[in-house]
């Protein structure tokens, strides 16, 4: 009997690795931003930190690798590469990507954390982003979902809903919290796009990962110092600790930007948007279990509820489960 190809069961294991990567550095995520947003900076210092701390660190092997970064963002990583590549092609997917991936995904993410709880966060974010991934994928590639990954898609909603239900319908009332809640919303459709976009262009990860960075620190690195210097915008950069700065730039511009950005379109190249996001789907009631022994709060009835529908979404809705099988078997 034939071995399996080894270049296979490569690709399989480093998706399986890269999003299991992307589930600890999500939910940490979830928990470091609670500290952030009651830290000195602000939404916009911590965006800026990101792009400068992976701008820098990117920037000299983007450049070196310029030709292979081109051609991953035109016909892929497993094309030739030639030397008529279409260049303004390359331009305005990364400039897309890097809107998507990066500029408007940590804006309206940062931003939301400042207006509304993380336990909001928790559903709005990675809980809706199966949704948002279907219909993008729906819309930009023509991938019609089937009953099953409906159904899962239902249950892993419904998860989410009641690890977060109690806690959105009790903050109604308090201002500036729906605030929170819609620009959470419209941070998970960004990352949702930018995840159809590199399946639909087949970007390499580290082509994506590194416009995105590139572009940061060319555009928007620059554009925010001259707002500082000028006194154009509130900062807490003056006031904020060399601690609290060295942290957020290596966690947000090192972990959550080049790490995660990587393991993620690694997982979607492989798996696929749709089915990514049923993985990632898992955090908001991770991030519950782990805010009991990090953060001290209590483990509510209703997070254990939706870890249990979020688990069972996730194997409907990836066909780790199938169905049709099950009603075959219970037939016999």
């Amino acid at each position: 009997m034939a071995a399996p190809a080894p270049s296979k069961m490569s690709a399989a294991t480093t998706a399986r690795l890269s999003a299991l990567a992307v589930l600890v550095i999500w939910i940490s995520f979830i928990l470091v931003a609670r500290g952030s947003a009651r830290g000195t900076l602000t939404a916009l210092d911590i965006t800026w930190l990101r792009f400068v701390f992976s701008g820098l660190v990117v920037l000299p092997f983007a450049w070196h690798f310029r030709r292979a970064l081109i051609a991953g963002l035109t016909v892929g990583f497993d094309a030739d590469i030639g030397s008529d590549l279409p260049r303004g092609v390359a331009l305005r997917r990364a400039l897309a990507l890097a809107y998507f991936g990066g500029l408007g995904y940590c804006l309206f993410a940062y931003h939301g954390f400042f207006h509304a709880p993380v336990a909001h966060a928790a559903v709005l974010l990675p809980g809706s982003l199966p949704l948002w991934s279907t219909l993008a994928a729906w819309l930009l590639l023509a991938e019609r979902p089937t009953r099953q990954r409906w159904l899962g898609l239902v249950l892993i909603l419904a998860g989410g809903a009641a690890v977060g239900g109690s806690g959105l319908a009790g903050a109604l009332g308090e201002a500036g919290t729906w605030r929170g809640d819609v620009l959470f919303v419209v941070a998970s459709m960004h990352w949702a796009v930018y995840g159809v976009l590199c399946r639909r262009w087949k970007v390499g990860a580290l082509a994506a990962t590194a416009a995105i960075a590139v572009l940061a620190l060319v555009l928007v690195v620059p554009a925010y110092g001259l707002a500082l210097w000028a006194g154009a915008v509130p900062s807490g950069l003056a006031r904020a600790s060399a601690s609290e700065i060295t942290f957020q730039a290596v966690y947000q511009g090192g972990l959550a930007m080049l790490v995660a950005g990587v393991a993620f379109t690694r997982v979607v190249t492989h798996y696929g948007p749709v089915r990514t996001t049923m993985f990632t789907a898992i955090v908001p009631p991770l991030a519950a279990l782990a805010a009991v022994p990090v953060l001290g709060e209590p483990l509510a009835p209703a997070a254990l509820l939706g870890l249990a529908c979020v688990t069972a979404g996730l194997l409907v809705g990836s066909g780790i489960v199938d169905l049709r099988r099950l009603a075959v078997r219970a037939a016999r």
